[in-house]
């Protein structure tokens, strides 16, 4: 394997973790996620991770229902710590050395987000899991993912979900949708496309850090995006379709 990335961050949906069960994490999948991060760390790569807890608790659904939105926030927040600890334990059982870092003092279980310590950790070879989001209510993982990315000097940002790329319209409601090869940051935000929420297009277009959204239902696809592989879509470069 031959990387084209150094270091990259890798943002995980909650609802990723799930697989086809309604609720709650899928063991299954999480072994499948950390045996693929195992062949990017022993290809050389530095990898970060921030995870969503949309699968546990997700802070808007909260709100909605009539919860403060501040303290529905700081419980999604301690659903994405669960999930951090599940996918450490999932990667240190095939001897992936793993460090959870977070947002929210949790000294028994995680050490405190500290830039430089990650970013040495990262040098060491240890997986970085960021948890509890930026810490603040009123932010999404997605903000915290390209701010972590900002942080630790990520290359680009690896955004996995469910669907196989950026889409002109709901590919779910529109046989018809288009699949972006690429667009830019402007256009996702002019358009509202959904990759990740304005905020965390703004700080990557600010900071020229490039998103590549695949799909985690096809095994293998992180390799292939750190082999450079034309996946998915890519937000940061011209607006091309599939």
């Amino acid at each position: 394997m031959s990387p084209k990335y150094r270091r990259v961050l890798l943002k995980l949906s909650g609802e990723a973790l799930m697989g086809d069960m309604p609720y709650g994490i899928d063991p299954k999948i999480v072994q499948a996620f950390a045996s693929e991060i195992t062949q990017v760390i022993r290809a050389g790569v530095q990898i970060a991770i921030v995870v969503g807890g949309g699968n546990i608790f997700r802070g808007m659904k909260g709100a909605a229902a009539g919860m403060d939105r501040a303290t529905a926030d700081y419980i999604g927040m301690i659903a994405t710590v669960m999930n951090a600890m599940t996918l450490q334990d999932a990667l240190e059982q095939m001897e992936i050395p793993t460090r959870v870092q977070t947002a929210i003092a949790m000294q028994e279980v995680a050490e405190p987000y500290i830039r430089r310590r990650a970013m040495r950790h990262l040098e060491k070879g240890r997986v970085v899991i960021f948890g509890a989001g930026s810490g603040n209510p009123f932010f999404t993982t997605d903000t915290t993912a390209a701010l972590r990315a900002a942080e630790i000097d990520a290359e680009v940002i690896f955004k996995a979900t469910k669907v196989d790329g950026v889409y002109d319209d709901d590919p779910r409601k529109n046989p018809q949708a288009r699949r972006y090869k690429s667009l830019t940051y402007t256009h996702a935000l002019t358009h509202n496309l959904a990759v990740m929420d304005s905020t965390a297009i703004a700080l990557c277009k600010d900071n020229n850090i490039p998103i590549i959204v695949f799909s985690l239902n096809e095994p293998g696809n992180i390799c292939r995006a750190l082999l450079g592989e034309s996946i998915g879509t890519i937000v940061g470069g011209s607006c091309e379709i599939s």
